[in-house]
């Protein structure tokens, strides 16, 4: 097991063997000193190792396998040398994302992203042209292998981001035959929040001598509070959980369940007592999943009820609680989810229900965390005369995107026009190939609409509605 260092000097980035153009645009993002993952495993990934890293999301390991994948990228050979696969297509979007920020600086590095969910016929025309990197779902890279699409002959790095859910989410077949389509000598990077057996028996078979790197998934105390609740029999979870939205009154939250038929039963009945919820599970389609990240991320609804694998690749930077309706299976999920609240140095609160038959996972948290656990009171009734918050804005969906040459300032431009809505209050823009949506405050949402539906964008009127 690598040891991390506090020496700063080993930290910088400067001191690795990294490409110039690399170090250059590294420096742009300023970014100089490496995070514990980074500093633990780059040295062995850019010497070539295989490398099993456990670490949790935020940690920084995008970067680190990033960096090490553009680093060995031969980019006068235009062949798809590097394979990263990821369990959900909102992960495999910001991996890709990533690195083609960290390879800014390098020329004609193409990137291409391979996901279920979306259209092929984009994707069959993308791989006509050829890729260095692809980033993609199990699935969805299988369709194209068994239709003899995809060529994995030159691939020399296969990384596999958030291994222990693509296991969960049953994708062992479609490893196996991804990976037996290409050579076997190559560079394997695993990385990992959790380490189950599963894994073990995965990097046997398929990885040689690797360096083993774990980040601990500790957090700070200060910037996260625990707080659990015994719920006694027939107690009801839903009724907890209402009381403790009402009484802090988040403004951002995340409540944890263990099923998908669990996660849209309880985000129903809080949308039924008036709470502005959406539910994120794998039963929804590939296009509601975007929707719902997206909405949430902007601040067009307050609550997000999920399960694990959904939450994989949520990108929120300021989230004030986290409510784990019902306990994790596993302690380093139970780690994995309070460490979405609290990040950034910003402070955060989780909450934990449980029942006396889960108390061995209690006492496993105990024993992880260096904690002692005392159960809470819940809040007095009373509280259940408060109104529930609402969301602050609200998403304007666009019919149009970056193939009819619409870019963020043109949508501000749009709204700005006039004296009603200033460029501050425009929350979050997103543009994609063919939709775009931007955010607005609820008080300005109708104003607005009108200002996209009867204005112009690019010396043309696009259709719009809220989403």
């Amino acid at each position: 097991m690598s040891q991390s260092t506090n020496q700063a000097a080993s930290s910088s980035f400067a001191s690795l063997q990294l490409k110039p153009d690399l170090l250059a645009n590294l420096e742009t993002m300023n970014f100089t000193q490496m995070t514990q993952i980074q500093a633990e495993s780059l040295p062995a990934i850019l010497s070539g190792k295989d490398v099993i890293a456990q670490a949790k999301t935020g940690s920084g390991k995008t970067a680190a396998f990033g960096l090490g994948l553009l680093n060995k990228l031969n980019v006068k050979r235009f062949r798809i040398q590097t394979i990263v696969l990821c369990p959900t297509r909102e992960l495999a979007d910001q991996v890709a994302k990533e690195i083609r920020t960290l390879a800014r600086g390098t020329h004609n590095v193409k990137v291409l992203t391979l996901c279920g969910g979306v259209p092929m016929g984009p994707q069959i025309g993308s791989l006509e042209h050829g890729a260095h990197i692809i980033v993609g779902t199990p699935g969805r890279i299988v369709d194209h292998l068994d239709s003899g699409r995809l060529n994995l002959n030159n691939v020399n790095m296969l990384v596999l981001d958030e291994a222990d859910r693509m296991l969960e989410m049953g994708f062992q077949d479609h490893l196996d035959h991804i990976i037996a389509q290409m050579p076997q000598h190559r560079q394997t990077l695993l990385f990992s929040a959790t380490y189950p057996e599963q894994i073990q028996t995965i990097a046997e078979q398929i990885m040689v001598k690797p360096t083993m790197v774990k980040v601990e998934t500790t957090h700070d105390d200060v910037t996260i509070e625990q707080q659990f609740f015994e719920m006694q029999d027939g107690q009801n979870r839903i009724e907890a959980l209402e009381l403790l939205l009402l009484d802090k009154q988040p403004s951002s939250a995340v409540v944890f369940c263990n099923t998908k038929r669990e996660t849209q039963k309880v985000a129903d009945s809080l949308a039924d007592k008036g709470f502005s919820v959406l539910a994120l599970h794998g039963d929804l389609e590939q296009r509601d999943r975007d929707k719902m990240l997206l909405q949430f991320a902007n601040k067009s609804a307050r609550i997000l009820v999920a399960t694990d694998v959904a939450a994989r690749g949520l990108d929120i930077d300021e989230l004030d609680a986290v409510f784990n309706y019902q306990i994790a299976y596993d302690t380093e999920v139970h780690i994995h989810r309070i460490g979405r609240t609290g990040r950034a140095g910003s402070t955060g609160v989780a909450y934990t229900f449980y029942n006396l038959e889960e108390m061995y996972k209690i006492t496993a948290i105990e024993d992880a965390m260096k904690l002692e656990v005392s159960p809470k009171a819940l809040p007095d009734m009373s509280v259940l005369t408060k109104q529930p918050l609402q969301a602050e804005m609200v998403t304007i969906q666009i019919d149009g995107g970056k193939k009819h040459k619409l870019r963020p300032g043109d949508i501000v431009g749009c709204l700005t026009n006039g004296k009603e809505i200033a460029g501050n209050q425009i929350g979050k823009i997103k543009v994609t190939d063919i939709r775009s949506y931007v955010a607005v405050p609820q008080a300005l949402a109708k104003t607005a609409l009108n200002k996209i539906t009867k204005g112009r964008l690019k010396n043309r009127t696009f259709r719009a509605w809220f989403v």
